[in-house]
């Protein structure tokens, strides 16, 4: 903010002939200078409340916990700097803590989890961060989110694998609850790996996220989930994910967790018992 003092006293007063007139007109500054500072900094608390009211609008109560305040951040995984251009109180254009987890799994597992020539499609992928550490490791890679924020998921796409990749990733529009088979038809649109980093938190979406996830999940697709748990919203969508398919949890540090899951037509329906087992095999471990 700009200094007060310096910005009301402008430039030196100088005095006129008599010492009378210089009083009176001294007076007269004074009393002009508290005048204006008072304005001022009444003008300085309506725009600090003017923003924070603008904040509050933009940051609803069930916004994640965490933000980052810069425009451009510079990542290395697979080998490579990875530079992602951001958007300021934007949510999908803000690289999540769970992005960058699965994107540390995938990077440091590619021996147990190889996605050389694997079809991968990423839901909600906000800056394409995953989508692009995905290309590096050999995937064919679709990277999808709302209409309106594909313009900068583009943009980071194609600065981060031009000329590095197997494939060219492609950047699609896709919005939770809609009809998925008349857009992105089962019989068509088939992948090896599902991956949705910090997609869960409390909105309108989660059946429609969930119903997504189903719906590209198909015998022999594997979903990898990553998530902060933040709300009780996160505690509900895990216990109906884990109802829907069946789950490994490949990863648990803190309160960050990563899942993978497979659809249950692949083996058949398994008892509630053997659904604990079959999510504990391989549980419990650490970053």
């Amino acid at each position: 903010m700009e200094n007060l003092s310096t910005h009301l006293l402008g430039e030196p007063y100088y005095s006129r002939n008599t010492e009378v007139e210089e009083e009176e007109e001294e007076e007269e500054e004074e009393e002009e200078m508290e005048e204006d500072e008072k304005d001022g900094v009444a003008e300085d608390k309506e725009e600090v409340k003017d923003e924070s009211a603008a904040q509050k609008q933009r940051k609803p109560d069930w916004s994640p916990g965490f933000y980052c305040r810069s425009n451009r951040e510079v990542y290395y995984y697979a080998g490579q700097e990875i530079f992602i251009d951001g958007v300021l109180d934007c949510y999908a254009g803000t690289v999540w803590p769970a992005a960058l987890a699965l994107c540390h799994y995938l990077d440091t597992h590619r021996e147990q989890l190889s996605l050389v020539d694997k079809a991968v499609l990423e839901m909600g992928a906000g800056t394409g961060l995953l989508s692009v550490v995905a290309a590096l490791l050999g995937a064919s890679v679709t990277a999808t989110d709302l209409p309106e924020v594909l313009g900068k998921l583009q943009y980071n796409v194609m600065r981060n694998t031009r000329g590095r990749c197997r494939s060219f990733p492609q950047v699609a529009a896709l919005s939770w609850g809609q009809d998925l088979e008349s857009t992105y038809p089962a019989s068509v649109y088939r992948y090896d790996y599902v991956l949705a980093a910090d997609v869960v938190y409390h909105h309108d979406y989660l059946d429609g996220l969930l119903d997504a996830m189903k719906h590209f999940c198909q015998p022999g697709t594997k979903v990898i989930w990553a998530n902060k748990v933040r709300f009780e919203s996160d505690l509900t969508f895990t216990e109906n994910f884990k109802k829907a398919f069946h789950t490994t949890l490949l990863v648990e540090h803190g309160e960050m967790k990563i899942f993978m899951a497979t659809c249950k037509e692949e083996e058949g329906d398994l008892t509630s018992e053997e659904e604990e087992e079959d999510e504990d095999v391989e549980g419990n471990k650490t970053l």
